[in-house]
């Protein structure tokens, strides 16, 4: 097995993916952002609003965002532009579930879009309530589905 991502001499490197064909690529990912009681019955309150703004908007706008600026964030993921990108936040309990489904006809998959959309969009909702605390704990943050390409994956353990 070897790394995608070294050279034959195991210096890091982008993939060449020159030789590839276009398909259409898609995957979604899942953070989870669990809260004390306190601050998730604030947030199923419709009213509630940080200081910052609406939680769950603001954070779906910059997980978005995120998933836009993936390639400026990790250093060899290549730039796409990306043709749709979907977040959906909902609160089960006290956990904030978010999903960040993404697709592009492209050379190359959207897995790492996906996760730092979820990503970005769990680090801004605890962001936007740290001010009614610090335990807040964000994970696990993982793919759950992708298509397209050599292989496609789905998920075959829920938490």
């Amino acid at each position: 097995m070897s790394f995608s991502h070294l050279s034959s001499e195991n210096h890091p490197t982008m993939v060449d993916v020159s030789d590839k064909t276009p398909t259409r690529r898609s995957a979604t990912a899942e953070s989870r952002v669990s809260f004390p009681p306190l601050v998730a019955e604030a947030l199923r309150d419709v009213s509630f609003r940080s200081a910052k703004g609406p939680v769950f908007d603001t954070a779906v706008i910059a997980g978005v965002m995120g998933a836009k600026r993936t390639h400026e964030l990790i250093p060899f993921c290549h730039p796409l532009g990306l043709e749709s990108c979907d977040i959906a936040i909902d609160l089960e309990e006290d956990t904030a579930v978010i999903r960040c489904t993404v697709s592009v006809h492209h050379k190359t998959g959207v897995e790492m879009e996906a996760l730092t959309g979820a990503s970005i969009a769990a680090l801004t909702i605890y962001d936007m309530c740290k001010a009614l605390s610090h335990d807040i704990v964000i994970g696990p943050t993982r793919l759950i589905s992708k298509e397209g390409g050599k292989s496609d994956h789905i998920l075959k353990v829920s938490i």
